[in-house]
């Protein structure tokens, strides 16, 4: 934070709600420097709200005490290494000094010591071939796995992190824009493969019987069986409903589902019971026809979004109007998109109005429509407006997107609608989503505006830019 350039507070700034400071920030050249040098008098001269006051500084404690943490970690290691320096003295020192950084998985992720013929082929600049990408993902994966503590089960996050610090380091690797998710998913398959044959390792056993790879039993007793394993009560069937427990729950939210007046809380409860056997079912490429059969919710958009929560900790609709908010005028101001025939609807649509809310509802709308022209992937496997669906992958079909009144959007895959949405953000967060919560692989020819939306959404240290 301290390198940081008065844009850049500003836009963080932005992300976290405080987009009414940036005026102010700008005109007296806060920094990142500067921003941490703040102290309460200087904060109270800055900012007039007492609430954004309270926010902004607690922000800075909270980074400060961050440093002063590692800082404190410095210190007991150069103590360790004078009462021990047999053990710890020299390059160990800062070798236990940065993997304890490192098993915390910050952004500081350092990539490792790759063998000298992976140094070689590396340093050439040359895109390797299939053995030696064999090779760099192997390594990668036993160096996750040394920072996850043996652990076989990174999560997304630490996914994103470690594939981000190779394309940085390595940026011949991204392969047309198209390299972090093909290296993310070759790593996922990778700790796949290893977990596969383990047998004895405690927590492989608990994932597998979590995700019902149960010893002796075929899916489909498994799927006959009480799951003991799944926690939280829920209310009683009724008796002469026979099967299993989580039998009972998908024909309650069946029947639930078709009701006007819904049971929220307990929809929730029951779709976290039944989330395994959910993911396994998709994991297994089953036909998204039967996974929306038992799962009528996931057509919900409040549940397509928990669901996305659920599997990254992310909260996909707050962060796509985050951007669309930050990037909607930058997108807009661009030379590429001047002549669109979606610009020039919007031009004649501004014309007629004068609401400041319509307006900026206008722009994002425009913004969100013109990302494949933007990135110059093909706006069909993104959205239809105004014009049939074509594409079997999730798309967006929209009718009368600059008509407040009459304005339509809605989300498909494989041709038939899943759900509507009343707005753009919401529109757009779905189809981000759809891809992740169904396991959908991102068409190449939309990749590059996929690629930009998931590395704002994941944080991901260098985000992709606008070009």
């Amino acid at each position: 934070m301290e390198s940081w350039s008065v844009e850049q507070v500003c836009n963080w700034l932005k992300l976290r709600n405080l987009g009414e400071l940036v005026p102010k920030f700008r005109e007296e050249e806060i920094s990142g420097a500067a921003l941490l040098a703040l102290n309460d008098r200087m904060v109270q001269q800055l900012v007039k709200k007492i609430g954004h006051q309270a926010v902004l500084m607690d922000l800075i404690k909270k980074y400060q005490q961050q440093k002063s943490g590692l800082e404190s970690l410095t210190y007991s290691c150069e103590t360790a290494s004078q009462k021990f320096p047999e053990v710890i003295s020299g390059k160990n020192l800062k070798s236990f000094f940065v993997r304890h950084k490192m098993l915390q998985w910050t952004s500081s992720y350092v990539l490792p010591d790759f063998p000298y013929d992976v140094k070689c082929i590396l340093a050439e600049k040359k895109c390797p071939d299939h053995s030696m990408r064999i090779r760099i993902i192997e390594f990668l994966q036993a160096d996750m796995t040394k920072y996850l503590e043996g652990s076989l089960y990174p999560n997304s996050q630490q996914y994103n992190i470690v594939v981000n610090a190779l394309l940085q380091a390595y940026p011949f690797l991204d392969e047309d824009g198209n390299g972090f998710l093909l290296w993310k998913r070759a790593l996922k398959d990778r700790f796949k493969y290893v977990r596969r044959p383990i047998e004895d390792d405690e927590q492989v056993l608990r994932n597998k019987c979590k995700f019902g790879h149960r010893r002796g039993q075929s899916r489909k007793s498994f799927a006959e069986n009480t799951l003991d394993d799944i926690q939280g009560k829920v209310e009683e069937e009724p008796a002469h409903l026979k099967g299993s427990a989580m039998d009972l729950h998908i024909k309650w939210l069946n029947r639930e589902y078709t009701k006007t007046q819904r049971n929220w809380e307990e929809v929730d409860n029951r779709m976290n019971v039944t989330i395994e056997i959910r993911r396994k079912m998709i994991s297994d490429k089953a036909p998204l026809k039967d996974v929306l059969r038992l799962f009528p919710f996931l057509r919900c958009p409040y549940q397509l979004f928990r669901e996305f929560q659920l599997l990254t900790h992310m909260d996909i609709h707050k962060k796509t109007v985050e951007i669309l908010e930050i990037y909607s005028e930058n997108i807009l101001s661009l030379y590429v998109v001047r002549n669109n025939p979606i610009n020039v609807m919007l031009q004649e649509n501004l014309k007629q109005n004068t609401e400041e809310d319509v307006l900026k509802y206008m722009k994002m709308t425009a913004a969100c429509l013109l990302l494949p022209e933007v990135f110059g992937d093909d706006s069909s496997l993104f959205a239809a407006v105004n014009e049939e669906v074509k594409a079997v992958t999730p798309v967006l079909e929209v009718k009368n997107p600059f008509n407040v009144n009459s304005c339509e959007f809605a989300l498909y895959i494989e041709r038939e609608e899943l759900a509507q949405f009343d707005d753009c953000t919401m529109a757009l967060a779905a189809l981000v989503a759809a891809f992740h919560v169904f396991d959908i692989p991102c068409p190449k020819r939309i990749h590059r505006t996929l690629n930009f939306l998931e590395s704002l959404v994941f944080e991901v240290r260098n985000p992709a830019s606008l070009p």
